[in-house]
C-alpha cells in the first residue's frame, strides 16, 4: 500500500493479536495498562509512602526502554515509562523506535523505508530525510522486510501515539550489530532536544518465576550501572539495541542517569509462573 506522497505505508502485523484492533478497544486497553501501572507505583512505595526508590525527574527522559509483548503480558510494565514520557507532549516530535528482528534475519540495522506507519490510533510519519541520512552509517540500511512482520516496533506506537503529539518516526530493527554500530545512530539524533530514543526488549525467556527474578534483577542492575558488556544474549531478547544505547551513553553522554522503574514478568501479570518472560522498563534522564 502507498500512501498519498507515494511511499510505502506500514500497515499493522499484530493488531487483534498483541493489541486490539478497535480504535476504541485499544485505547481502554492503553488506559488499563497506565491505571495497573499506578496502581503498582503505589504498592511498591509501600504504605509510608517511600519504598526510597529515585522520585521521578522533572521533564520527560531523554530515552527509555520498554517491553514489546501482549498488552495483557508487558503493558503496565511499559506504561510506566511511557507515563514519565508523556511530560514531553508538547516538545518530542521525533522518536528513534529500536527494536530486535524476532522473523527476518537482519545483519546491522535495518530502517525502515516507509512513509508512514499506521496503527488503529491513526497513521505517523516517518522521518525519510533522517533515514536516508542514517543510512550512510556503517552497519545500517534501509530495507522494509524485517519491519513488515515485526512486532517489538509496531506495539510501541499506539502508546506513542497515546502520549505525545504529533511526532515522526524513525524505526530501526537491529539484527546481528555492534554495540559500536547502534550507538552511532543514536549518536547521530540524540543532540537534537525534541527526538526521544526508544529501545524495546523483553528480558528473560521461558525460565521458571523464581529463575527468571533472579537472571532480571542481574540484567537490571546492568543496566542501571550502564554496563552493556553484562548482558548476556539470553538477558535480553533486545540485547543489541540494549547494549548500543548503554554503550552511546558510556561513550559521549556519561551525564545521564539511567533508573529502573519497573521490574516484573508475566507471571505477575497474565501467565503461569512455570515458564514466564521477565519485562523491565527504564528511564534514561
Amino acid at each position: 500500500m502507498r500512501g498519498r506522497d507515494g511511499l510505502a505505508v506500514r500497515l499493522p502485523a499484530v493488531a487483534g493479536m498483541f493489541y486490539p484492533a478497535d480504535p476504541d478497544a485499544l485505547r481502554g486497553e492503553i488506559g488499563r495498562c497506565f491505571a495497573e501501572a499506578a496502581e503498582a507505583a503505589e504498592v511498591s512505595e509501600g504504605p509510608g509512602g517511600d519504598s526510597g526508590a529515585a522520585r521521578p525527574e522533572a521533564g520527560a527522559p531523554k530515552a527509555i526502554v520498554v517491553p514489546h509483548a501482549g498488552y495483557v503480558y508487558s503493558g503496565p510494565i511499559a506504561a510506566s515509562a511511557y507515563g514519565r514520557l508523556a511530560a514531553g507532549r508538547d516538545l518530542i516530535t521525533r522518536v528513534l523506535l529500536l527494536g530486535p528482528a524476532h522473523r527476518v534475519p537482519v545483519r546491522g540495522v535495518a530502517l525502515s523505508g516507509a512513509g508512514s506507519w499506521v496503527t488503529p490510533l491513526g497513521s505517523v510519519p516517518v522521518d525519510t530525510d533522517a533515514v536516508r541520512d542514517l543510512a550512510r552509517l556503517p552497519g545500517v540500511v534501509i530495507d522494509d522486510r524485517p519491519h513488515l512482520p515485526e512486532h517489538s516496533l509496531e506495539v510501541q506506537v499506539p502508546f506513542l501515539q497515546t502520549v505525545l503529539g504529533r511526532f515522526s518516526l524513525i524505526p530501526a530493527v537491529v539484527g546481528d550489530a555492534s554495540a559500536r554500530e547502534v550507538a552511532a545512530v543514536i549518536d547521530a539524533v540524540w543532540d537534537d532536544p525534541a527526538t526521544v530514543v526508544v529501545v524495546s526488549t523483553d528480558l528473560s525467556h521461558y525460565l521458571t518465576y523464581e529463575q527468571a527474578a533472579r537472571v532480571d534483577a542481574r540484567t537490571a542492575a546492568a543496566v542501571v550501572a550502564g554496563d552493556h558488556a553484562a548482558i548476556g544474549d539470553r538477558d535480553a531478547c533486545g540485547c543489541r539495541p540494549l547494549r548500543g544505547l548503554l554503550e552511546a551513553l558510556a561513550r559521549h553522554h556519561r551525564g545521564c542517569g539511567i533508573e529502573l522503574l519497573d521490574l516484573r514478568s508475566s507471571g505477575d501479570t497474565a501467565g503461569d509462573r512455570d515458564r514466564v518472560v521477565g519485562y523491565g522498563a527504564f528511564a534514561v534522564t
